[in-house]
């Protein structure tokens, strides 16, 4: 169907926002989809931090969103915005990395103080950036993630519900835009 790029924007390994983002990758897959990870942490700091557009870890992360159909962005809350780590990387793509592409913004945190981190922090810079259609996104508080022993997942009720809904919206208006980009003949 579509190619994604599911990016973390988290700094910690064990993040819940990670987990959470490779959890939905599966359901993602589940529809069909080649879905990407790419967490930024993995990416090295220098590159990161002195603005270095040409380091090949920078090259190959930009290569990943042009070749993508869709992005999935995944960050936790830090002080009412998304993370530092991830903006950083924002701050390396092309001005309009995400032209033609269909986005799902995502957030973790540990209170409903920052659910608005998604529409007034990330969806202006998803937007900068040229997204082509940014679907509804989904705030998760940190408690309603848990990660068992061997690494599952298991997200409480209510909010599992929600995040399959966002995934399935993004899945469709995804595999529509694709469609309809599709050579005909």
């Amino acid at each position: 169907m579509a190619t994604i790029l599911s990016v973390s924007g988290s700094p910690s390994a064990t993040s819940r926002t990670g987990r959470l983002l490779r959890h939905l990758d599966d359901r993602l897959r589940g529809h069909g989809h080649d879905v990407i990870p790419l967490d930024v942490r993995t990416l090295p700091a220098e590159p990161l931090l002195t603005a270095d557009f040409h380091h090949p870890a920078i090259v190959e992360a930009t290569a990943l969103f042009e070749q993508a159909d869709g992005v999935v962005i995944g960050t936790p809350v830090y002080k009412a915005a998304y993370s530092g780590l991830l903006k950083s990387l924002l701050d390396l793509l092309p001005q309009y990395a995400l032209t033609g592409k269909t986005v799902l913004p995502l957030a973790t945190g540990g209170s409903t103080a920052h659910v608005l981190a998604i529409d007034y922090a990330l969806r202006p810079v998803l937007n900068s950036m040229g997204a082509a259609h940014i679907v509804p996104g989904w705030f998760t508080l940190d408690k309603d993630i848990t990660v068992g022993e061997d690494g599952t997942v298991v997200v409480a009720p209510d909010t599992a519900k929600a995040l399959a809904h966002a995934t399935d919206q993004f899945s469709a208006s995804l595999g529509a835009r694709v469609a309809a980009l599709a050579p005909t003949g």
